[in-house]
This record gives C-alpha cells, structure tokens and sequence, in this order.
C-alpha cells in the first residue's frame, strides 16, 4: 500500500490512460461485456488511487513526484535555477479535482453503458471518454506550464470528438465544431503565454516560474493571455457562446464530464492566479475582472435559460450561471489577496465558498444534465412542451430530478445553499451589491427548475407516453452516485469544508508553500 500511495500522482494519469489504449483492443478480442467491465473496472481503479493520494495530501501536504530524475529541483547542465523535469505537484486544490473527475468519470461511464448501446462505434465512445478523464486529471496534477497545455489539448480533442459523437445529428457536429474553434484559440493563446515565460526565465515549471517572477510588462501580457485562454475553455462569458451548442447534444454519459472539463478549466485559472501569480499582480484589477466575469456569467446565463424549451439546453444555461458563482466568491479572495485583515475577515470563506460551489455543481449539476438525458433517451424529444406525466413512470428520474434541482435552486438543507451561503455571506462584507444579484439569480434559478419539473414530471401524460418505462439499470446507478454524493455533502456540508475544501483554499493561498515544495526538493 504505501508504494501504491508514494506512486499514486503518475497512477491516477496513467490508469485512465493505459485504459483507453486497451478498450479498443478489449473489444475486439473479448467483446463488448467485458470491455464494459473493463472501463469500469479502470474508472474504479483511478478512484481508489485518487483516494489514497488525497489521503495522503491532507495527512502529509503537498506532494511532488518526479519523473526522469532523482529530485524535483534537479536542473539542465549550466542551468542552475531551473526544474526541468515532468513533475507532478499534488496540492488541496489538486486533490479536490482529482476527486471530482473521478467520481464523475466514473458516474458517467456506469451510465452510458445503457445509453450509448444503440450508437455504433462504442469502442472509440469509451476511448474518448478516458482521454477525456486523463485530460482532466493531468491539468490538476501537473505542476508544468507546457504539459499543462498538453493535457489541455488532449481534453480539448477528446471533448470536440465526443460532442460530435453523434453526426447523425447536425447540432451535435456544429457543436463540436465550435468546441475545437475555442479550444484552438485558447490554446494558442496559452502557448503564447508559455513562450513569453520560458523566453525571460527559461523556465517551465509552474513553481520555477512563480519564484523568479519579476511581473513585467511581459508577464503582464501573459496574464492577460492565460485568463483569456482558460476563461474560454471554462464558458465564462463573455465566451459562452460555444457552451449550449455543444453541450446540448453530446452523449448521454458525457455529459456530466464535459462540465466537469470546464470546471477543471476555471481550477487551472485560479491555480495560475493565485500559484503563479500570487501577491505580485495587480490584485484588485484583476479580482474584479474575474468578479465580473462572474456576476455577468451569473445574470446571463440564468435569463437564457428562463425562455428554453429544449430541457438539456436550459441546464446548460444554468452551467454557465452557476460557474458564475465560482468566479465571484474566489474573485473576491483575489481582490483582498494583499490584505492579511480583509482575507481573515472574509477573504479565505470567499475562496471556500466558491471552491465548495465547484465540487457540489460537479455532482448536482452533473446528475440534472444525466436527468434530461433519461427523458430524452425515453421519450426522443427535448422539448418541455412535449413532455408531462413523466413523475408517474419514470419514479427514479423524477427523484434524481428533485435532488439535483433543489440543490442548484439553494434551497436548505442541500449543499448548494451551504456553498451559496458561504459566498453570500463573504460577497456582502466586500460588497452588498454582488450578495443582492447573487440572490436574485437564485431566486431566478428556482423559478426555471420549477418550470421544468411542471412541464417535465406533473400533469397528465401524453397518450404517446403512456407506456413509457424507467430508464435501464446502469443509468439509474450513474445517477445515483451522484445522487448520492450530493445528498452526503448536504448531510454533512461542514465534514466536506474541514476535510477538502479548506486545505484546497489554503493550498492557493499558500504561494510559497507551493514554491518551496518544488525549489526546496520536496
């Protein structure tokens, strides 16, 4: 066990890794049961080795693991202030990632066993699917500038080919389309950014690069292209526009994952702010910008998804809203970073507070988009105007609903009023104004789920729907785990903040911790 948990940081990227390589050749030879068997078999593998790594993590602090020499500080020839090794650099925030993609990963694979079965080409599914995991968890766990931009352009490809998945439907083609578009301009916006650092430090390493920071105007312009990079690929607005497209007609079993995908892209953004960059930016400049981006992405996407009829692209509006939230509670931390008082006072329960929003959108919001894939999958339609009576057939469905509904809605005793709470609560002491939008969208929130449980679960079904039956087994049980990963964090929203979320908002706002970590050898 202990040689399982020294190399657990290179396992949870290599498990989901080897896996895709082998499900193609699995299901060939030996068919698609065992191949079924055996992404979850890999999926539940990583699980347990993310596990014992964040173990670890919240026992021991930050872990470094090197690969291709002895120590983490090990240097080029004549170079003598450089890492230049692939080094992995597992903090709290790393760890509360690792265990979102995971879960999520895994909830989402267990689901598509049934869903994706009419679909042809399901050995490609699959393989996209763990390379889209791999992306995910490489991005939370590399502590390197350029393999950071490689596992963004591996999650970046995955997630353009599993939204196109499907091209017999012209929306889901377009939408990937317009994913691959936005990736491509961020990612040519984040290896720019990457040049300009190597070229003034001639360094890669994150920590390398955080301590020789001189924030010139060069690094200035790279800040600039690395939020604009990583807030494209999360969907913030004002580069939202790409989200419901492509979102709204990937697979079934994806689709909890994509959002997730966006979700470890806002962690990335926050890991460069405050790991690379920390006290040395302009701190209010560039708080208020991730605040605003946040308050628009709030306001925005909540009014969109208000006039939808299309269900799945109504919650993918409130994907977009609801990262809102994120963006304003860390971006109020980020304005008061230089403020010893102001960050005691409400600047550390800010950051929580929209690091306890991520992990609890992961699983509510993830188990609402798995929710609209049930109805579809059983009744071929979208629409809300088509459905009704579903709450009588589809019992589970109609269950999961609520519980994801409610919880995004705030509505007490689920975690997204904990999280919301947290957020309020902080948001008012830096400013009132942001506390009284932030409820607003809540309230506004309700309304659209009340809508869509109306339209969806109540009233009489439509002769047509009658004989509609549950969704398969496989399905229900990829809804239940997040199903049930929500309703404990609700039960216990004050074991989850202790255990996770604060040592992930001290671990950002630990700068030199994470610098020592590397530059000191670990």
């Amino acid at each position: 066990m202990d040689a399982l948990t020294l190399h657990s940081p290179i396992l949870a990227v290599a498990i989901p890794l080897f896996a895709a390589f082998a499900v193609p050749l699995m299901g060939r030879l030996l068919g698609s049961r065992a191949r079924d068997g055996f992404v979850i078999a890999s999926l539940l593998a990583m699980l347990f080795v993310v596990v014992l790594l964040a173990g670890d993590v919240y026992a021991s602090g930050i872990r470094v693991y090197t690969l291709g020499a002895v120590s983490p500080a090990q240097s080029i020839p004549d170079s003598h202030m450089v890492p230049v090794r692939l080094i992995l650099e597992v903090d709290g925030l790393g760890a509360l990632m690792a265990i979102i993609t995971a879960v999520v990963a895994l909830a989402g694979a267990i689901y598509s066993i049934a869903s994706i079965k009419p679909e042809t080409g399901q050995d490609r599914f699959y393989t996209l699917l763990l390379l889209l995991t791999v992306g995910m968890m490489g991005i939370q766990l590399t502590g390197d500038m350029f393999n950071l931009f490689i596992f963004l352009e591996i999650l970046s490809i995955s997630g353009a080919a599993l939204a196109a998945f499907r091209t017999r439907f012209v929306d889901a083609v377009e939408g990937g389309f317009k994913y691959i578009i936005i990736s491509t301009v961020g990612a040519l916006f984040f290896l720019m950014a990457i040049g300009i650092f190597y070229g003034q430090y001639n360094a890669l390493n994150i920590a390398a690069i955080a301590s020789a920071m001189q924030y010139s105007v060069l690094d200035q312009v790279a800040l600039a292209l690395i939020l604009a990079a990583l807030l494209m690929k999360s969907g913030a607005v004002p580069s939202h526009w790409w989200v419901p497209d492509t979102y709204t007609p990937a697979p079934a079993g994806t689709s909890p994952i994509m959002y997730a995908s966006s979700l470890a892209c806002l962690a990335a953004t926050f890991r460069m702010t405050f790991s690379l960059y920390g006290v040395q930016m302009n701190l209010a400049t560039v708080g208020w910008i991730v605040i605003i981006a946040g308050v628009l992405s709030m306001f925005v996407g909540v009014t969109m998804a208000l006039r939808q009829t299309d269900i799945k692209r109504l919650m993918v509006y409130h994907v977009i809203s609801q990262e809102g939230y994120m963006l304003l509670g860390v971006g109020v931390g980020l304005a008061v970073l230089g403020n010893p008082q102001a960050i005691a006072a409400y600047g550390r329960e800010a950051i929580a507070g929209g690091l306890f929003h991520v992990i609890n959108n992961a699983f509510f919001k993830g188990l609402l988009l798995l929710t609209a894939e049930a109805l579809f999958f059983r009744l071929g339609t979208r629409d809300l105007n088509q459905m009704g009576g579903m709450g009588r057939t589809m019992k589970w469905t109609c269950a999961f609903f609520l519980i994801g509904a409610l919880a995004i809605s705030g509505v007490p005793p689920f975690n997204g009023f904990a999280s919301k709470l947290m957020i309020y609560e902080s948001t008012y002491l830096f400013n009132p104004m942001l506390t009284i939008i932030a409820l607003i969208v809540s309230v506004m929130t309700l309304a659209s789920f009340t809508k869509v449980f109306q339209s969806a679960f109540t009233g009489p079904a439509l002769p047509e729907y009658r004989e509609v039956r549950e969704v398969p087994l496989s399905m229900k049980i990829g809804m239940g785990i997040l199903a049930f990963a929500t309703v404990f964090i609700s039960l216990f929203p004050s074991l989850v903040v202790d255990t996770i979320i604060y040592p992930a908002t001290d671990a950002l706002l630990d700068q030199s911790g994470y610098i020592a970590a590397v530059m000191g050898g670990g």
